[in-house]
């Protein structure tokens, strides 16, 4: 990994991939626009360190390398400097992004990515690459499938810079997949029980990536993402929704993002060792009823998206060398790069299939994921 640069490499989530592409004999090179940072966590991992602003002119940073890997959130800002100088210089580009909004901008760039040979291949973390890979999966058993849904349940506290990206979108719009289209709703606008693996727990709809890249993946037109929260916090939800105009209000949003930087870094070693995430999924054929179900566990997010981020990183590179191993040019998601058992090689991940669309007999089947 000679050649790859990890940009805002020094924040919660890029400090462990940085560690982990060193772990595994790699020389990424760390870079950022703290220059103190920079030289301090390259000094540490004995590796080559830049400093630079997304301001700067990039794609003269980016020239020399075959890839870059994006872990400066939130992403909606950092996201459009870096791709233009990766199609400038041909540079493949990686970030860790679970922002709709970006995964959305990216698919618009598709045709310039293809045209100037370079992968645009956001999302590879959590929850992207888990629910992604799932999402293909359920797709293969039921290629017949017109609506998914997917759920997640994760423990354990937040890195800052997860928990900046919050703060920018409390208060906005939920989004759903609808014949196609990405549709604005209500904040927490659905809920379902769902069985994450210890019995039915309430579950709510949320904005999140998979909308558009679980579309790219498997071609459903119409998708829903839920996360599990107990009953109270759908009217919290709720209540921010209808405070959406003090929560977008600068100020307001400057203040709770200072109590962030001064409260959060994230979860240490002990922490994301304790923990971890499940990710459950349901594609269904609207016209015949069938259905296939599936459920996946990970290791702690935080834990799952460095190893997922360097193994995606280390596949791209290689293809730069192997022609048989390329990553398509254009905009890509974990699934339609490296395929629905990508996930499986992560350290930790298992996947339990729950229903397949073969059993016809659901007589005696629970029916617990239904919606309220």
């Amino acid at each position: 990994m000679d050649s790859l640069l990890i940009y805002g490499s020094y924040g919660y989530t890029g400090r462990l991939i940085a560690r982990e592409a060193v772990s595994r004999g790699g020389s990424p090179v760390v870079a950022g626009r703290d220059a103190r940072a920079v030289t301090r966590q390259a000094d540490e991992l004995g590796v080559e360190g830049r400093t630079f602003a997304l301001s700067d002119d990039v794609a003269a940073q980016l020239r020399r390398f075959d890839a870059v890997l994006n872990c400066a959130g939130p992403f909606s800002k950092t996201v459009d400097p870096l791709v233009d100088a990766c199609l400038e210089t041909g540079t493949d580009y990686l970030d860790v992004t679970g922002e709709f909004q970006v995964f959305e901008r990216l698919r618009q760039h598709d045709a310039g990515a293809r045209a100037a040979d370079v992968t645009l291949l956001p999302g590879v973390g959590f929850e992207v690459v888990p629910s992604d890979c799932l999402a293909a999966f359920l797709h293969e058993q039921l290629p017949s499938a017109t609506a998914l849904s997917l759920g997640l349940k994760g423990n354990g506290p937040l890195s800052r810079g997860t928990a900046r990206t919050v703060v920018e979108q409390l208060g906005s719009d939920g989004v759903v997949r609808r014949n196609g289209r990405l549709i604005k709703v209500p904040t927490a606008f659905r809920t379902r029980e769902i069985d994450f693996g210890t019995g039915p727990e309430h579950a709510v709809t949320i904005p999140g990536g998979d909308v558009v890249t679980a579309a790219h993946s498997t071609d459903i037109d119409t998708i829903e993402l839920y996360a599990a929260m107990p009953s109270w916090a759908t009217r919290t939800m709720a209540a921010a929704d209808s405070l959406g105009w003090l929560l977008a209000r600068r100020p307001v949003e400057t203040l709770v993002k200072r109590l962030v930087d001064a409260r959060v870094d994230g979860p240490d070693a002990r922490e994301r060792a304790r923990s971890d995430a499940v990710v459950w999924g349901e594609a269904v054929d609207e016209s015949t009823g069938r259905r296939a179900r599936a459920r996946m566990r990970t290791p702690n997010p935080y834990t799952l998206t460095a190893d997922a981020a360097v193994s995606a990183a280390e596949r791209v590179l290689d293809g730069r060398d192997r022609i048989e191993s390329r990553v398509p040019a254009g905009f890509q998601t974990p699934a339609s790069a490296f395929g629905s058992e990508f996930v499986l090689k992560l350290e930790g991940t298992t996947r339990d299939v729950l229903e397949t669309p073969t059993e016809t007999d659901d007589s005696n089947r629970s029916t617990v994921e239904s919606d309220d």
